[in-house]
This record gives C-alpha cells, sequence and structure tokens, in this order.
C-alpha cells in the first residue's frame, strides 16, 4: 500500500516516454514561481515521463519574421530532439500579440506567413514525429478582440486558422480557448489564473497540466 500522500502515478501509454514542448514565454514559465510549476513540469509528474523538454523561448511566433533570429516555431521544429515520443505545440499567442507576418493562404506553405508557417510546421512533425504530435490553441488573454495591425485578425481568427490546419493533417488539438478555463477577461478568473493577463500563474500551469493530461490519456 501506497505510504500516506505518496503520489500516485497510473500506467499510460507516455510512462517512461520522452516529451518535448515546444512554445513560447507560457511553456519558458514566465508567470510562476518556480520550474518545477510550469505545466510541462507537470505533466511530466502526472504521466511519469522519463524526460520533458522544455523548448519554450519567450516572445517567440510560429511564422518567419525578420527579427526573430531564427527562433520562429517554423525554423526550430526541425532540431527537436529526434528521439522524443511525443511533442506538444503551444503558441500563436504572439503571432497574433505582436506578430507582422501576413496570414497567408490556406495553400500557403512560406513560413514567412501564419498560414504557410503552420503547413511547413505540421508537416514538418508529422514526418519526424509520425505518432506523438498534440497542439495547444493559444489561452484567451486581454484585449484579445482588438484586430492585430498587420493583418487586421483578432486572437479568436488566428485560433480557428490554427485549428482548421491541423485538421488538415490529422493532428489532436486541445482547445485551451474553447475550454481551457482561462478567461482574463473576467476579474475574479484573472486574479486567480492569470494576473497579467497573458501569463498562467502557478495555479493557472496546473489547470492546463490538469487539462492536457486527461486529453493525452484519451489520444
Amino acid at each position: 500500500m501506497n505510504q500516506k500522500g505518496a503520489h500516485i502515478v497510473q500506467a499510460h501509454w507516455l510512462q517512461g516516454k520522452k516529451a518535448v514542448f515546444l512554445g513560447d514565454s507560457i511553456t519558458e514559465g514566465v508567470g510562476v514561481s518556480d520550474p518545477q510549476n510550469i505545466y510541462c513540469e507537470r505533466v511530466k509528474r502526472e504521466l511519469g515521463l522519463r524526460a520533458a523538454i522544455n523548448c519554450g523561448i519567450g516572445g517567440t511566433r510560429i511564422a518567419a519574421q525578420p527579427d526573430d533570429g531564427g527562433l520562429s516555431f517554423s525554423d526550430r521544429c526541425r532540431t527537436l530532439d529526434a528521439d522524443a515520443d511525443l511533442v506538444v505545440v503551444f503558441g500563436g499567442t504572439n503571432d497574433y500579440g505582436h506578430g507582422t507576418a501576413p496570414i497567408g493562404s490556406r495553400n500557403d506553405h512560406t513560413p514567412e506567413t501564419y498560414c504557410g508557417a503552420l503547413h511547413v510546421l505540421f508537416q514538418s512533425l508529422t514526418e519526424k514525429y509520425p505518432d506523438g504530435v498534440v497542439v495547444l490553441t493559444p489561452l484567451h488573454r486581454t484585449e484579445e478582440t482588438v484586430k492585430n495591425t498587420a493583418t487586421g485578425y483578432t486572437l479568436k481568427e488566428y485560433v480557428e486558422l490554427l485549428k482548421e490546419i491541423a485538421a488538415e493533417y490529422s493532428i489532436p488539438v486541445l482547445d485551451l480557448y474553447a475550454q481551457g478555463g482561462i478567461v482574463p477577461s473576467v476579474p475574479a478568473n484573472r486574479e486567480r489564473f492569470c494576473p497579467d493577463g497573458l501569463h498562467p500563474n502557478d495555479v493557472g500551469h496546473a489547470l492546463i497540466a490538469r487539462k492536457l493530461c486527461a486529453f493525452l490519456k484519451c489520444i
């Protein structure tokens, strides 16, 4: 019998496996009090992962842009650990928030547009990791209905494009925009989960981890 208070890891297809988390400042851990509280580490403990490689870099975007120094998701996806059993992609909020790349078209495969970069990213990942790619949509954030000055798109429209293009590659999508439970426009919710209106705190990361663990157990 387990000791009282001991954490129990239930058997799961990811137990003992290696996961890579490709993301921006949220994945990097901006807003949390300790790296162990980042959702990646929480998922590692909950699912019994052998390793959870945090590839979150603050300010990075999915689409390649002149000022990103080659750190866009569409560039970095090619350098991720080849032996990973799972890759979790969590981005897009910066493409909306301060991205200057055009939206492009649904048939675009140019990494310098948002749609094109999504195609480049998802095609590269499905070729490299055919059994283990998952995408998380951006969370709600404050002032999300203000249109991106370069594209005229709202955050919700960026989210919808991400979901639609992921579906073309049959990549499972956890829709944190629709089902994440973090809504900074509601003052009490913002105080509890996301005090700066963008980066979840410890409690917010615990919620993301719980949602992600439940999602991964079902795929």
